[in-house]
């Protein structure tokens, strides 16, 4: 009989997960990881099962009817199986309502994403509306406005599939995706009711029950100033569609479980969220949320591409050696580890200050460094899981590019973490104008405060944030320089951030478990090079080699 290749084999992704198990150890008072661990053990048994079951079925997508039998315009959105499951596994373990509620206190935005990181992968993107969902909370409890925070949030923080709402946000535009301030969307008060109309582009989660989007005022002057946020509910109160019309759903390189749809607004009826002016300021917080949230999605999206990678090894001999006794592929697989521990740090790291921040109890210290970092933390991670998903698809040779193996969808979904909510460059520039408005001082003093003995590795981390004072300092005064090393400015913060931290938690592990595995993985991880810093600006030469009309 020929030969046939075991499949890798996920176990329960809680249990097995050292990295998370150990950072709860050290970051949540033991009553609280009590109280939450059962629910972490269902979902990460939960996850081991749904990688199992997508194996057996092909790849199912959302689909559009525009027209029942009869002609009548529908647009009705036909969900794939795990989105219809959806609502209720958010309901039941608080993907959203865990992040709002008051019994953990200042540990409830880790005690949520602890939970998101273990269901993402398992709830084939279901986690973008549930983030939009609890952005949209932010936000609308940052507004001031006391109608549509009474009437709404407990809907998008309900734990009763029954009532729970989900939110869209609706800012992508043809004119300008990032340059919000090209939106074209007009609102117009008719018989004292606001409408909006125009056309967006790009909305995930077109089903969600309402949205939050950005339209400027008849009348009122150009710029991102003058734009209004909105609160749209999508439907009318016999379940009709709200004045929108679905133009069509957006055939994408991934996430294509995740109903993404381009829009026709015609008289929808909205409500102010905030005034009539600065929206993009009254959705800020939700963009703060959403950027945490897809770095947690990144992490997640990382593990499991690790996990899958390492038990293939343990599985595939070639050579007549196993691939995880091959001293070059054991090689890969701990570099893989030790990035992803590292990521793994600064943004849990971030969910616990993000926590801190929103119960009150942050220094202004923390505030500022909590400022900087969450684009640091979207940006890095974003990359960075492109970069692991496409190596543990290189490290199964031909099977990782083979569809149904699953792996191909784990590369293809990953692109999205560097796009959405910010590229890479925005991010960048994002990170780069805190830094000049705010300075490095208050942000380096909050990373500061939380300090232990941590070894020689903390040196390496000083020297990276030291050569990126000094790389602002050599070009203060170039803007065109500052912007065009952006990038590895932002790199070289969130690499040098993150081996901070992972660098107390290998002292914290080796004191007291005697761990050594993140120590090991942070001498790996310093040793890729913490500097990323561009020392001159791009030859504009290189772009102006070909002309074209």
């Amino acid at each position: 009989m020929s030969f046939v290749q075991d499949a890798p084999v996920l176990a329960n992704q809680y249990t097995d997960d050292r990295v998370l198990r150990s950072w709860l150890e050290r970051n949540l008072p033991q009553p609280i990881r009590a109280a939450i661990e059962p629910d972490l053990d269902e979902l990460g048994a939960h996850a081991a099962r749904a990688w199992r079951d997508a194996r057996e079925r092909s790849p199912a997508t959302p689909t559009l009817t525009r027209h029942d039998a009869w002609g009548e315009r529908v647009d009705r959105i036909e969900l794939t199986p795990a989105w219809r499951d959806g609502p209720a596994r958010a309901a039941r373990y608080g993907l959203v309502a865990a992040g709002h509620e008051s019994r953990h206190g200042a540990h409830a935005r880790s005690d949520q994403f602890a939970r998101v990181y273990l269901q993402h992968v398992a709830s084939e993107f279901f986690t973008c509306p549930l983030a939009m969902s609890d952005g949209a909370a932010s936000a609308l409890e940052a507004s001031g406005n006391r109608s549509l925070v009474e009437r709404v949030v407990p809907r998008l923080l309900s734990r009763d599939p029954a009532t729970l709402w989900l939110s869209g946000q609706w800012m992508t535009e043809t004119s300008g995706g990032s340059d919000v301030s090209r939106t074209e969307t007009v609102a117009r008060q008719e018989a004292g009711r606001w409408r909006l109309y125009g056309r967006k582009w790009f909305t995930s989660a077109i089903h969600a029950d309402m949205a939050l989007t950005l339209a400027r005022p008849g009348g009122a002057g150009d710029g991102s100033a003058a734009l209004a946020l909105f609160h749209v509910e999508t439907r009318d109160a016999r379940g009709r569609w709200n004045g929108l019309r679905i133009e069509r759903l957006k055939d994408k390189l991934g996430t294509r479980e995740l109903p993404t749809a381009e829009i026709r607004l015609d008289a929808a009826l909205a409500e102010p969220v905030a005034g009539l002016d600065h929206g993009v300021r009254a959705i800020a917080p939700m963009l703060n949320v959403t950027r945490v949230w897809n770095a947690v999605c990144a992490l997640a999206t990382m593990r499991r591409a690790i996990a899958l990678a390492v038990d293939y090894a343990h599985r595939r001999t070639a050579f007549g050696v196993k691939l995880v006794d091959q001293p070059l592929h054991r090689a890969t697989l701990a570099a893989m580890q030790a990035e992803f521990e590292a990521a793994f740090a600064f943004v849990f790291f971030v969910t616990g200050l993000l926590g801190r921040v929103e119960t009150g109890v942050a220094s202004d210290d923390e505030r500022a460094l909590l400022r900087l970092a969450t684009p640091l933390a979207k940006l890095w991670t974003g990359k960075l899981a492109v970069e692991i998903t496409s190596e543990a698809c290189e490290a199964f040779g031909g099977a990782g590019y083979i569809e149904n193996t699953g792996l191909p969808l784990l590369l293809r979904d990953a692109q999205v973490y560097p796009i959405w909510e910010g590229t890479t460059n925005v991010l960048a520039l994002d990170a780069l104008r805190v830094v000049l408005e705010r300075g490095l001082d208050a942000p380096a003093r909050a990373l500061d405060a939380g300090r232990e003995p941590a070894g020689m590795h903390n040196e390496a981390a000083t020297t990276a944030l030291a050569a990126a004072r000094a790389w602002l300092d050599r070009h203060a005064g170039d803007r065109a320089a500052l912007e065009a090393g952006a990038r590895g400015f932002a790199l070289t913060l969130a690499r040098a951030i993150a081996a901070t931290l992972l660098a107390r938690h290998a002292e914290w592990a080796m004191r007291t478990t005697n761990d050594p595995r993140p120590r090991a993985a942070l001498g790996l991880f310093v040793a890729h090079g913490l500097i990323r810093l561009a020392e001159s600006a791009p030859d504009d030469a290189l772009l102006l080699a070909d002309r074209y009309d």
